[in-house]
């Protein structure tokens, strides 16, 4: 394999020099009042080529390929810029102008379609948050990215695990319907998923089905996150947060070139805990302390101008004394918030290992990228942990096996070509290849203590449950631009994917100081399954800063064989549930008014869910039971508008409404068949609303000193937990604030969540037990860049 991959970046290498001239580009970056900007990041859109301007704001790129690019110029405190340029032979210095980000919007580039470009022309609803915006919203965790995206909503029952929705398609099953990257890797489930937020450069939320580009999990959209990577120029950061609740949260990163223009380090780590926001009532303690570790590490080479190879590491290591934050019923949870009753308490411990290897070429007849990962995950209870949720000794899980089981591993291979940067064709393409390999050995035991017969179960017996997953699948597909003429595109893709699962299943029981019996023998079942996912749109571009487009894209969540219960007679395992499909109708406007003070973003959307994947949870054990048990209609419109009416004065504002109700719905209840047609979806608020207001007075100096006041109001509307619509959160607005001094190297902030202390459902089973939303909390950050 390894030699094969050399072998092709070589005759990419060969058949994309030659025959090419060379250019050179040089400049200066300057402000409004033609003062150069010192360490103004230059790139050149899907290369290598990126350089920092000197303390004149002057800069300098060599031997670049002949053709048209795309100039990306950006600087703190200053709007980011989009440049299209021509470059041949020896040319005269340009010079580049950047506007104060008081007084304009940035231009946004994005990855969206496998290859950079800018978010307004792409085809499709797409949310950024760059890198001052992720600080200014506090975003710590991908949960926050709750209704900041039109029609996105995230929530958790406590464990650090976090169930994504957009547009009224979510599971609560381990393989999401939201698929989620960063850096480019694929975060396989929910098992081998990062939720924290480290040093990241940009965030992209893709609303709506992305199966041609992304593949399986993508029904509901993608969340891609790119972090920060290092250049020629030292720099870091550093960061402390102090909150009640014993809230503490310590940053640290340093990028630095260990052989300028060709060997780069960074390195970046978070380390975070706190007191718990819950009490734990059986024994008045607190409940939920935990405190968890990420670092980012980054060594990049560049061979060449054109050839990079990156090499990344992630690893997570969570901590948590009270990983299931769960009232018996909503009533409780309201009534008594943030108080559970629970006898066995235990330590989780949630350990995941991520590297990857990308290879990068970027050629002037394509660009070749070469993505490989490996992930890893190991969760465990120190001690058997509570499964009923109450002072009885009912229900306690066992999952503390040893490191042979419930270690989680993935494997996942990715080539990709792109049309290459200097193209001047009407033409803009990518296409590839996927591949991956899935290894999950799950065992579990489930203890029915003396008071078991309280809740209908046989008393002082042990149920152990083995569930041994091999999956492994490859895709390929393809999709491509063409510009008409300069107002109308037109883009089509396909892709197809093969999945093979394999199950084997095991069960035993043991009646206290009995031997262990067999209730599940040992057998295995396999099964395939194929997914066709294409795409059509077109765009048209009224002008360079207006854009209307009509799209219709597919997205697949994988097939399965659904695992072992501790009931094989009412949950048999080992039968096969079918792909899940959705398909989206779009249309939508992007709009630039003002010279970049004013964006407005529309569309209205379809999508329509068919052999929807119902997953049930058995408890106590936590398997997932899943069926193809219906059809589900959502319908909805989304409005994002960001805008800087006055220098320094900042308004976002993101609407989402969405109506999603199954067409067809049959569930399992109690050995009858429930029809639930007409029945709203599962975590879905009907409206996802968010204002933020921040006004930047600056006060000069060479620091750029300003004084920043921010206030948000977030509204989440109606919503329910359980396919019956039996459990229901109405309504509710939750406010945040900040306020502190920001400069260009230093800034300093109080702020305050969840000001009104709103007690509201954030996570509900279907069997009723409830998890509340965060409460008031507040805290000061201090942080600093060099």
């Amino acid at each position: 394999m390894k030699r094969t991959l050399t072998l092709l970046v070589l005759l990419i290498i060969f058949v994309a020099a030659k025959g090419q001239t060379i250019a050179n580009l040089s400049g200066t970056v300057t402000d409004d009042k033609s003062q150069g900007i010192a360490g103004a990041t230059v790139y050149l859109l899907n290369t290598n080529y990126r350089t920092v301007a000197d303390k004149e704001g002057k800069f300098s790129l060599q031997n670049i390929s002949s053709g048209t690019y795309t100039l990306h110029i950006s600087a703190v405190g200053y709007a980011a810029k989009e440049q299209s340029i021509k470059l041949s032979g020896t040319m005269r210095p340009i010079s580049f102008e950047l506007k104060d980000a008081g007084n304009q919007l940035d231009e946004v580039t994005v990855t969206a379609q496998k290859y950079e470009e800018n978010a307004q022309k792409v085809p499709m609803s797409i949310t950024t948050l760059s890198a001052k915006q992720i600080k200014d919203y506090r975003l710590w965790d991908l949960k926050d990215l709750t209704a900041i995206a039109p029609n996105l909503n995230s929530a958790g029952p406590g464990d650090s695990r976090t169930v994504s929705g957009i547009r009224g398609v979510v599971t609560t099953s381990y393989d999401p319907a939201v698929a989620t990257y960063v850096d480019g890797v694929n975060q396989y489930g929910l098992d081998t998923y990062i939720p924290q937020l480290l040093d990241v450069e940009r965030i992209e939320v893709l609303r709506g089905p992305q199966g041609t580009l992304y593949g399986r999990n993508a029904t509901g959209g993608v969340i891609n996150i790119i972090t920060k990577q290092p250049t020629n120029v030292v720099s870091g950061f550093a960061g402390v947060d102090f909150g009640n609740y014993g809230q503490q949260r310590y940053s640290l990163g340093l990028r630095a070139p260990l052989i300028k223009d060709k060997l780069y380090l960074g390195v970046a780590g978070v380390y975070s805990g706190f007191d718990g926001f819950y009490t734990n009532t059986f024994n008045n303690s607190k409940f939920d302390k935990q405190h968890f570790f990420l670092g980012n590490y980054y060594l990049k080479f560049l061979a060449t101008s054109k050839l990079s190879v990156t090499l990344n590491a992630k690893n997570y290591n969570n901590r948590n004394n009270g990983a299931f934050t769960l009232a018996g019923n909503p009533a409780d949870a309201i009534s008594e918030p943030y108080k559970v009753n629970q006898n066995a308490t235990t330590r989780m411990i949630d350990n995941t290992f991520q590297s990857s290897l990308a290879v990068n070429y970027a050629g002037n007849a394509f660009n070749f990228t070469s993505q490989s990962s490996y992930q890893v995950n190991n969760r465990y209870y120190t001690t058997p942990i509570d499964g009923d949720f109450s002072p009885l000794d009912a229900v306690s899980v066992i999952n503390n096996y040893g490191g042979k089981w419930n270690k989680v591993k993935t494997v996942i291979q990715e080539f990709r070509f792109t049309s290459p940067a200097s193209s001047t064709s009407a033409l803009k393409w990518a296409a590839g290849a996927y591949g991956f390999y899935h290894y999950a050995p799950n065992k579990q035991g489930t203890y029915y203590g003396a008071d078991a017969a309280l809740l209908g179960a046989p008393a002082n017996i042990t149920t152990v449950t083995v569930n041994t997953d091999k999956n492994s699948g490859e895709a390929v597909y393809a999709q491509a631009t063409y510009t008409i003429n300069p107002k109308l595109d037109v883009t089509a893709g396909v892709r197809y994917d093969h999945e093979h699962k394999n199950e084997s299943v095991f069960g035993t029981f043991q009646p206290n100081g009995a031997d262990v019996m067999v209730s599940q023998a040992d057998t295995a079942s396999h099964a395939n399954f194929n997914a066709f996912t294409p795409k059509l749109s077109v765009a048209y571009h009224l002008s360079n800063d207006n854009n209307l487009y009509g799209t219709y894209s597919r997205g697949f969540r994988a097939g399965g064989i659904t695992e072992l219960g501790q009931d094989p007679q009412n949950a048999p395992p080992l039968y096969s549930f079918k792909p899940e499909y959705s398909n989206n109708y779009e249309v939508g406007s992007k709009n630039n008014f003002f010279d970049n003070k004013l964006r407005v973003n529309i569309a209205a959307f379809y999508t329509l869910v068919t052999d929807a994947q119902v997953p049930t949870l058995v408890l106590p054990q936590a398997i997932t039971i899943t069926k193809n048990a219906g059809r589900l209609n959502s319908k909805g419109a989304e409005l994002e508008l960001n805008a800087t009416p006055l220098k320094g004065f900042y308004i976002d504002y993101n609407f989402g409404y969405t109506h999603a109700r199954y067409t067809d719905l049959n569930v399992s209840n109690n050995g009858e068949v429930l029809n639930l047609k007409g029945n709203k979806q599962i975590y879905t608020p009907n409206v996802t609303s968010m204002l933020a207001l921040q006004y930047a007075y600056d006060l000069g100096g060479t620091q750029k000193v300003k004084l920043v006041a921010r206030g948000e109001w977030r509204y989440l509307g109606d919503q329910y937990f359980d396919l019956a619509n039996q459990i229901e959160q109405k309504g509710y607005s939750k406010f945040n604030g900040r306020i502190g001094v920001d400069t260009k190297s230093f800034s300093l902030f109080f702020w305050e969540s969840n000001i009104g202390n709103k007690k509201a459902i954030d996570y509900a089973y279907d069997f009723g037990a409830s998890h509340l939303g965060n409460p008031r909390t507040y805290g000061v950050s201090l942080s600093t860049n060099f």
